[in-house]
C-alpha cells in the first residue's frame, strides 16, 4: 500500500478536541492524489481525468491536534472505466486504526464530458498496486 504521513493541524479539530469528520476527507484526497503520483500519472489539471464518484469514511477512533498520522491507500478493485482505492488512517505512534474508507474513482474525458475506458498504461500500474481484498469495516 502507498502510505503517507500527516500531522493534525489545530484547524482540523473541532469543539469537541477531535479531529473533525470533515477534515478526514482532505487527508483522504491528499492520500489518493500522492497515491496516483507514485504511480507515475502527471497530476497536471490541464490533462486531469478522474471523477471522484464516491467517498466513504468510518470513524474507529479518536484524533487529536499534534497526532502524527499514516494514511495507507491501496487499489482494491479496476473496472472498466473505474477503480476503487481503499484507505487506512492510523496514529503513527500506535499504529491505532483511526479511519477507514474508500474512493471510487472514474475515468473521464473532459472533452467529451463522457466516461472512458481506463488506458493500458494506467490499468497495468494500477494492476501492480492492486491489494489482494478490500478490508471490511468493522462498525
Amino acid at each position: 500500500m502507498h502510505e503517507i504521513e500527516l500531522t493534525v493541524r489545530f484547524c482540523e479539530t473541532d469543539a469537541l478536541g477531535h479531529i473533525n469528520n470533515t477534515s478526514y476527507f482532505i487527508y483522504l484526497e491528499e492520500a489518493r492524489i500522492r497515491c496516483f503520483e507514485s504511480l507515475g500519472l502527471d497530476m497536471n489539471t490541464n490533462e486531469w481525468s478522474f471523477i471522484l464518484a464516491s467517498t466513504k469514511c468510518d470513524f474507529m477512533a479518536q484524533g487529536y491536534f499534534n497526532d502524527r498520522l499514516l494514511v495507507r491507500t491501496g487499489v482494491c478493485k479496476i473496472g472498466t472505466k473505474s477503480f476503487t482505492l481503499v484507505h487506512e488512517i492510523y496514529k503513527e505512534e500506535t499504529e491505532e486504526l483511526v479511519a477507514r474508507g474508500n474512493a471510487v474513482i472514474v475515468y473521464f474525458d473532459f472533452k467529451k464530458q463522457q466516461t472512458a475506458n481506463i488506458p493500458d498504461f494506467l490499468r497495468d500500474a494500477l494492476e501492480r498496486n492492486q491489494i489482494l481484498q478490500p478490508q471490511e469495516s468493522e462498525t
